[in-house]
C-alpha cells in the first residue's frame, strides 16, 4: 500500500469441519497489538461444520504496512478426528483499499509514462530509417524497384547463369579488383565472353551507385564506350555484366609488368588516343545529357581485341541540372589525374576530365606513368618533366624510346602539344574534346601558351599530394583486366568539418561559362 492513512478492509474466511468435539477459540490482531478479535468461537459463529464464517475488519494504515497476526489461543478439541480438517480452515485473507490508490511522489505520472513510451518508439523509428537507408533492410526491394523505373536498354541475368558463366566464380576466372568489387571472366551459354563486375559486401558504393552506374552506361551507346550487357541482382548479390576486353589496359600494355606489356606501334598509340577523344567528345557534346566522367586515367581505358580503345568505369557519374555551369562536390578521383582546380577546389566541369585526358596522351605518347616515372629528384610528375622541356625545346624527348624511329615527328609533336594545352593550369584555356579531337587530326593549328614550372612554393603544395599511400597510386598497374581502380575519395572544403584536400586552402572558386546544356557528372 502506498496510502498512509486510508481506510482499509480485511476479510478472513474460516470454514470448519470435524467428526470430533470441536471447540476453536483464535485471536487476530490489527497492527501494533490492536486485538479485534478475542476468544473467537467459531462453532457458536458459524452454527455447525461446514460452513463458511466471514468477518470483515477496517483499520487505517501508515507507513504503508498493516500487519495481521492470527494465531490459536490454545483451547479446542480434545481429540483427534477420523477424516477431515483438524480445526478450522482459513481460506482466504484478503486486503483491500476502499480508496483509489494514489501513485505518491515515487511513482510516474500517465504523462511520464506516455513521454517515455513515445521517445521510444522514436528512436526505434530513427534506427529502423538509418538501417533503410544505409541499405541493411530492404535493399534488394529498393534496387529492383530503382531498376524497374529506369527503362535499362539491356539485359537482366539470374545468379544461376552468373555462377554457369564464371564457374561459380573460380578464382582461376578472377581477372582483377574494380572501383567497387572483384571482377571475373565468364562465358555465356552463347559462347559470348563476358567481364562480370561483382559488389563488394563492403563496398562504399552501395546500391545508388550501382543504380547509377546502371543507368548510365544502359543509356549510352558508341564506340569507344565499354558496352553494357547486363545486370544480376538477386539476394545479396548486385552485379554487372560487360563486354569482355581481350587486351585489359592501356595502364597494363604501357607500364604494367613486363609480361603484361604490349607492343603499341605509333599508328596504335594514335588511334587508341583519338578513340579516347572520342569517347569524351560524346559524353561531353554529342549525347543528350551532358556527362563527366571524373576519373579518366590509362587504367580506365580498355583495350579490345583489335587494341581499339574503350573507356569504362562510370561508377561515379552524377547528373547535373541544365543550368548549371559547375558543380561543387565531393571530390573523387585519381591522384595526378584530377585536374588542380578540382583538386583543390571541388569545382568540377567538363574541363576536368580535359585536363586528364591531356595527362592520359602524354602516358601514351612516352610510355611512362604520371604518377609513377620520376627521371630526376626535381621532378614530381611526368607532366612537370614536359613542362620542362617544352621550355628547352625538347619535347620530342619525351616520345617513348620503344618505339626507336618508327613515329612521325611531326604527329608526335602535335600530340605532346595538345597534351600540354589540354593541362593547362587554367580549365578557360583548355579545349574543348571537340577541338582536341580537331588538333589531333591536324585539321586546326596547336597553339600551346608556354606554361613555366611552378614555383618553390606551388612544388610543395603538389609534392604533398605524394604523402598518400604508394599503392594508392600503381596498384592498378599489377592486376588483369580490369586492373585495380585506384581512385580516391576526399572532400570538398565544404564538407566533413571544413576540413580541405591536402594542399589546400578554402578559396571561393570564379564562376566558368562553359556551354549551358543539360549535364551529368560521374559521382
Amino acid at each position: 500500500m502506498d496510502q498512509q492513512h486510508g481506510q482499509l478492509t480485511a476479510g478472513m474466511v474460516q470454514s470448519w469441519e470435524s467428526t470430533g468435539n470441536n471447540s476453536f477459540l483464535c485471536t487476530l490482531h490489527l497492527l501494533k497489538g490492536e486485538r479485534v478479535l478475542k476468544d473467537f468461537n467459531i462453532e457458536d459463529e458459524a452454527g455447525g461444520p461446514g460452513r463458511e464464517v466471514i468477518k470483515k475488519f477496517t483499520k487505517n494504515v501508515n507507513n504503508n504496512t498493516l500487519e495481521i497476526h492470527l494465531y490459536w489461543a490454545g483451547k479446542g478439541t480434545t481429540a483427534v478426528p477420523n477424516q477431515g480438517f483438524y480445526g478450522p480452515l482459513i481460506s482466504a485473507i484478503t486486503v483491500t483499499p476502499n480508496f483509489k490508490p494514489d501513485m505518491g511522489e515515487s511513482g510516474l505520472s500517465v504523462g511520464t509514462i506516455v513521454g517515455i513510451a513515445a521517445a521510444s518508439c522514436l528512436i526505434i523509428f530513427l534506427i529502423l530509417v538509418f538501417l533503410y537507408l544505409k541499405g541493411c533492410l530492404g535493399g534488394k526491394e529498393i534496387v529492383d524497384k530503382e531498376l524497374r523505373g529506369l527503362e535499362l536498354q539491356t539485359g537482366y541475368f539470374s545468379l544461376r547463369q552468373i555462377k554457369v558463366a564464371t564457374n561459380n566464380f573460380d578464382p582461376a576466372n578472377k581477372i582483377g579488383e574494380g572501383g567497387f568489387g572483384p571482377v571475373y571472366k565468364g562465358t555465356l551459354s552463347d559462347g559470348k565472353m563476358v567481364a562480370v563486375k561483382q559488389l563488394s559486401s563492403k563496398s562504399n558504393q552501395g546500391n545508388r551507385e550501382f543504380i547509377n552506374e546502371i543507368g548510365m552506361i544502359s543509356a549510352l551507346q558508341h564506340p569507344n564506350l565499354v558496352k553494357l550487357f547486363g545486370c544480376c541482382v538477386e539476394g545479396n548479390q548486385l552485379m554487372v555484366v560487360y563486354e569482355y576486353m581481350e587486351n585489359n589496359s592501356v595502364a597494363r600494355a604501357l607500364f604494367g609488368r613486363e609480361e603484361h606489356r604490349l607492343n603499341l606501334d605509333w599508328p596504335t598509340r594514335c588511334k587508341i588516343c583519338l578513340g579516347i577523344a572520342s569517347a569524351l567528345a560524346f559524353l561531353h557534346e554529342e549525347s543528350t545529357i551532358k556527362i563527366v566522367h571524373r576519373d579518366i586515367k590509362a587504367t580506365n581505358v580498355l583495350l579490345d581485341e583489335d587494341l581499339n580503345a574503350k573507356v569504362s568505369d562510370f561508377g561515379l557519374a552524377r547528373l547535373d541540372e541544365e543550368e548549371n555551369t559547375h558543380i561543387s562536390t565531393r571530390i573523387a578521383g585519381t591522384i595526378g589525374y584530377m585536374a588542380p582546380e578540382y583538386a583543390m577546389r571541388g569545382y568540377l566541369t567538363d574541363k576536368a576530365d580535359v585536363y586528364s585526358f591531356g595527362v592520359v596522351l602524354l602516358e601514351i605518347v612516352s610510355g611512362k606513368s604520371n604518377t609513377n616515372y620520376r627521371p630526376k629528384e626535381d621532378f614530381v610528375y611526368l607532366l612537370d618533366e614536359a613542362y620542362v622541356l617544352q621550355e628547352e625545346g625538347n619535347l620530342l624527348e619525351l616520345v617513348d624510346p620503344a618505339l626507336g624511329s618508327d613515329y612521325c615527328e611531326e604527329e608526335a609533336l602535335r600530340m605532346l602539344n595538345v597534351a600540354l594545352l589540354c593541362t593547362n593550369p587554367s580549365p578557360t584555356l583548355r579545349p574543348a574534346m571537340s577541338a582536341a579531337i580537331s588538333m589531333l587530326e591536324g585539321k586546326i593549328e596547336v597553339r600551346v601558351p608556354l606554361v613555366k614550372r611552378a614555383s618553390k612554393t606551388e612544388d610543395h603544395r603538389f609534392k604533398a599530394f605524394e604523402n598518400y599511400p604508394q599503392d594508392s597510386q600503381t596498384q592498378s598497374t599489377s592486376s588483369d583486366w580490369p586492373p585495380t581502380f585506384s581512385s580516391v575519395s576526399l572532400q570538398s572544403g565544404e564538407e566533413e568539418n571544413g576540413r580541405h584536400p591536402p594542399s589546400s586552402q578554402p578559396l571561393i572558386p570564379t564562376p566558368l561559362k562553359p556551354p549551358v546544356r543539360r549535364s551529368v557528372s560521374l559521382a
